[in-house]
C-alpha cells in the first residue's frame, strides 16, 4: 500500500465522498448559494448529506423532478442567485431538460447536481443508468463530468474551485444554468454514520473531527462592460440626429432600468413602449418628466394606417423580444432604419435579423451614460404628440372592456383589468404563457408597483405552477399567479410544493376547457379538425385536485366574487385557487370586438397626423 492511499481514504469511498462533497457544498455556500432543491433518490444520498451538514443551505424538498426544476427557476429568477438542484442518476436527471432550456432562454442562474454511476458502470447495462455526460447539451453554460471523489488536499481544493467557478458562470451575465455531473461508488454512506437502529445523525456526512482546516474559497471577481469613451460618443451622436425614435424595451428582470431608460427617453424626446414583462410599466416615478410611455401598442399597432403613419428614424432596443407579434411585425417592417440593439454579450436578441448593431454592454450603465450624453438633440414634438394620443385613446377603449361579457362565462380580457389594481406595490404577479401574458399586454396600464414575471424564455406552458411557487417562496410579499387551465393542468404536481412548505400562493385560474391561444389562429378556421386537434376540451373539474392538496377553491362566479376571492387569497395564507370559468370562442370574439373599438377610435388621429 502507498504512503497516499494510507494517509487518505480510497477514491470513491464513502469518507472520500463526504470529504469531496462537503468542499463542494462548502464552495456553493461560500459563493453565495443559499438554496438546494432535491427529489429524493438513492445515487444522490452522499450529496444530499454533505447538504444537510453543510448547515447554510436550505433544503427544500420534492417529488416530481420537472416541479422541483421549475421551482428552483422561479426562485432563481426572483433571487438573481444561483439556486442549486439535485436529482439522483437516470432519467431523474432528463426530467430537469425543460427548466434547464427555460433558464438558458431567459437567463436564469441555476446549478444543476446530478448523481451517476461511476464510469465502470456505464454503458454496460446498469440500471438506472443513463449517459449524462452532457446531458443538457448547449442549454448549460457550462458542464463537467467530475472525477471520482477524493478527499486529498489536491482533490478538496478542486471541488472548492469547481464550486466557485460553476456559481460565478451561473451568475455571470448573461446568466443561466450550468451542470456538474457527479459519479458517486457504493456503499454510499459511510458505516460509522449508520447508528446502532438505522438512524442518521443530525450532522451526518460532516468532515471527522481531524479533518484538516479547508483552503479558502477562490473569489471570483466580474467586471461591467461599458462602451469605451469614443464607442459612447459616437452612439450618443447618432441617437442625438434621430427626430422620429423610439425606446423598445421587451422582457427583463432589472427593476433599476426604470428611470434611466425614462430619463434617456426625456433626453431624446422619445417615446417608450415598455413590454408587461419589462419591470417598466409600473407607478411612474415623480422625477423623471412627462415621457409619453406607451402600452396599448399592440391594439394600434394591428391597424395598417397605424403602422403607415408610425415610421420610426431609428429604434433603441433593450431586453427579449416583446410578447406582442404586432409589435415584433412593425420592428421587422422598419429594417431600413437604424436598430441598436443593447445586449449582455455573448446576447444576439434579434430574431428578425434586422439590427443594424449589436451593443454588447450592461443596460443599465449604457443608458445611465447615454442619458449623460445625449443632451442637446432635437426630436419632433408631433412624432410625441401622435404616440401620445394613441396611447391614451387606446386605453380609454380598452378600459371600457367591462362592458363586454360573455354568456356562460366573464370576460377573460378583464380578469387582469380587475386583478391588477388588487395587488400590492409589494406584490409578486407571475403570469402563464398564450392567453394571460397577451391580455396583461393588452390590459396593464401601470395599475400597480408588483414585480411582474413570466417564462417567456422559451415560452412554454409547462412547469409555471412550479415556477410561480418557488417565486413566492423567497418573495416578501403576497404572490398571484394568473394561468390557464392547460398549463394548471400540466404543472397540477407542482402543488405539492405549497403543502410541503407551507407557501402562500393566489392562483387565478381561467379555465375555457382548452388552449385559448388556439381560438386566435389560422387553426380556428379548420372546421371540425379544429376542437378535436387543437381546441384540447379536457371537462376537467380542478377542485378535487385543490382540495387534495390542502388548498382553498374559490369559483368567481361574478366580479364581486372575484374580487372578493383574490384579497381573501392575498391576505390569507397558504393556498387559494379562484377559478374564473370562460367559453374560447365567445372570448376570441369579444377580443376582437376590443380591436375594432381601438381601430374606430384612433383613426381620425391618423388621418390628422402630418
Amino acid at each position: 500500500m502507498s504512503a497516499f492511499q494510507a494517509e487518505y481514504p480510497p477514491a470513491g469511498s464513502p469518507q472520500a465522498a463526504a470529504a469531496y462533497l462537503g468542499a463542494l457544498m462548502d464552495g456553493l455556500a461560500g459563493a453565495g448559494v443559499r438554496h438546494l432543491i432535491f427529489c429524493p433518490g438513492s445515487r444522490s444520498t452522499p450529496v444530499l448529506l454533505a447538504a444537510h451538514a453543510q448547515g447554510r443551505l436550505r433544503l427544500w424538498q420534492h417529488v416530481d423532478e420537472r416541479s422541483a426544476a421549475f421551482f428552483a427557476l422561479g426562485m432563481a429568477k426572483v433571487s438573481g442567485d444561483p439556486v442549486a438542484l439535485l436529482a439522483t442518476s437516470g432519467t431523474a436527471a432528463a426530467n430537469f431538460l425543460p427548466a434547464v432550456v427555460e433558464a438558458r432562454y431567459s437567463r436564469a442562474p441555476l446549478i444543476l447536481l446530478t448523481a451517476d454511476r461511476p464510469r465502470e458502470l456505464r454503458e454496460v447495462g446498469a440500471a438506472q443508468t443513463i449517459d449524462q455526460v452532457g446531458l443538457y447539451g448547449s442549454h448549460v453554460k457550462w458542464s463537467v463530468d467530475l472525477p471520482l471523489p477524493e478527499a486529498s488536499p489536491r482533490m478538496v481544493r478542486h471541488a472548492l474551485a469547481t464550486a466557485a467557478r460553476a456559481a460565478a458562470l451561473a451568475r455571470e451575465a448573461p446568466a443561466g444554468p450550468v451542470h456538474l455531473n457527479l459519479p458517486l461508488r457504493e456503499p454510499l454512506i459511510p458505516p460509522e454514520l449508520l447508528q446502532a437502529h438505522g438512524g442518521i445523525s443530525d450532522r451526518a456526512g460532516a468532515p471527522a473531527a481531524e479533518e484538516p482546516a479547508r483552503p479558502p474559497l477562490p473569489r471570483v471577481t466580474a467586471g461591467r462592460l461599458l462602451l469605451d469613451d469614443e464607442a459612447l460618443a459616437a452612439l450618443a451622436g447618432e441617437l442625438r440626429r434621430v427626430k422620429r425614435g423610439l425606446v423598445v424595451v421587451g422582457p427583463q428582470e432589472d427593476a433599476g432600468l426604470l428611470e434611466p431608460v425614462l430619463r434617456l427617453a426625456g433626453v431624446l424626446g422619445w417615446p417608450v413602449l415598455a413590454d408587461p414583462l419589462s419591470q417598466l410599466r409600473r407607478r411612474r416615478p415623480e422625477a423623471v418628466g412627462d415621457v409619453p410611455v406607451i402600452t396599448a401598442y399592440d391594439a394600434f399597432l394591428r391597424i395598417p394606417e397605424a403602422r403607415e403613419r408610425l415610421a420610426p428614424d431609428g429604434i433603441l432596443r433593450l431586453g427579449a423580444a416583446p410578447v406582442s407579434k404586432a409589435l415584433n411585425q412593425y420592428l421587422e417592417r422598419y429594417q431600413d432604419v437604424p436598430q441598436w440593439v443593447v445586449d449582455q454579450a455573448p446576447g444576439w436578441r434579434d430574431p428578425a435579423q434586422v439590427a443594424s448593431q449589436i451593443l454588447w454592454a450592461e443596460p443599465g450603465l449604457l443608458v445611465e451614460a447615454l442619458a449623460r450624453a445625449c443632451r442637446g438633440g432635437s426630436h419632433d414634438e408631433a412624432w410625441l404628440a401622435l404616440w401620445r394620443g394613441l396611447e391614451e385613446t387606446s386605453a380609454r377603449v380598452l378600459a371600457g372592456a367591462g362592458t363586454l361579457e360573455a354568456p356562460g362565462g366573464l370576460f377573460e380580457g378583464r380578469v387582469l383589468t380587475e386583478l391588477l389594481p388588487l395587488l400590492p406595490d409589494d406584490g409578486l404577479l407571475v403570469v402563464g404563457n398564450s392567453m394571460p401574458v397577451r391580455d396583461l399586454d393588452t390590459f396593464h396600464r401601470g395599475q400597480t408597483g408588483a414585480r411582474i414575471l413570466g417564462n417567456r424564455g422559451a415560452s412554454g406552458i409547462d412547469g409555471v405552477v412550479s415556477t410561480a411557487l418557488g417565486a413566492a417562496a423567497v418573495w416578501p410579499g403576497p404572490a398571484v399567479l394568473v394561468v390557464g387551465d392547460l398549463s394548471f393542468y400540466h404543472d397540477l404536481n407542482g402543488l405539492l410544493a405549497a403543502r410541503l412548505h407551507g407557501l402562500r400562493l393566489t392562483v387565478v385560474l381561467v379555465h375555457n376547457d382548452g388552449g385559448g391561444i388556439f381560438s386566435f389562429l389560422p387553426q380556428a378556421e379548420l372546421g371540425p379538425l379544429f376542437e378535436p386537434y387543437w381546441g384540447t376540451p379536457t371537462g376537467l373539474d380542478f377542485a378535487p385536485a385543490v382540495a387534495m392538496y390542502g388548498g382553498r377553491w374559490l369559483p368567481a362566479t361574478d366580479w364581486d366574487r372575484f374580487r372578493e376571492a383574490v384579497a381573501a387569497g392575498i391576505q390569507g395564507d397558504g393556498l387559494t385557487v379562484v377559478e374564473v370559468r370562460s367559453d374560447r370562442a365567445r372570448n376570441a370574439e369579444l377580443h376582437r370586438a376590443l380591436w375594432d373599438r381601438v381601430a374606430r377610435a384612433v383613426r381620425p388621429l391618423l388621418e390628422e397626423a402630418p
